[in-house]
């Protein structure tokens, strides 16, 4: 069965950084493109990045352009989120993401604080 593990969160300084990963496992991870998503309380769910199969290509939410970087690990099955420069708005449970065989499939979250 698909499962999505995500790591790497914490509380952090603004303008600190952080690494988030993700690892996947129960499909092939090497032909699906993974997404990070986030949801801040009391708002909705939002893209963040996603990055497609081979890693080639990338695309962010204007709200983290420059300071988020998406990769991927196809050897590791696992993906990853480099957040710089955090601002007390980045403040949000983190979700690893995929769609596989026309289903959704989440992470359980990793929450990520930004405060002084």
């Amino acid at each position: 069965q698909v499962q999505l593990v995500e790591s790497g969160g914490g509380s952090v300084q603004p303008g600190g950084s952080l690494r988030l990963s993700c690892v996947a496992s129960g499909f092939t991870f090497s032909s699906t493109r993974m997404n990070w998503y986030r949801q801040a309380l009391g708002k909705e769910r939002e893209l963040v990045a996603t990055i497609s199969s081979t890693g080639r290509s990338t695309n962010y939410a204007d709200s983290v352009k420059g300071r988020f970087t998406i990769s991927r690990d196809n050897a590791k099955n696992t993906v990853y989120l480099q957040m710089n420069s955090l601002k007390p708005e980045d403040t949000a449970v983190y979700y690893c993401n995929c769609y596989y065989r026309s289903d959704a499939y989440w992470g359980q979250g990793t929450q990520v604080t930004v405060s002084s």
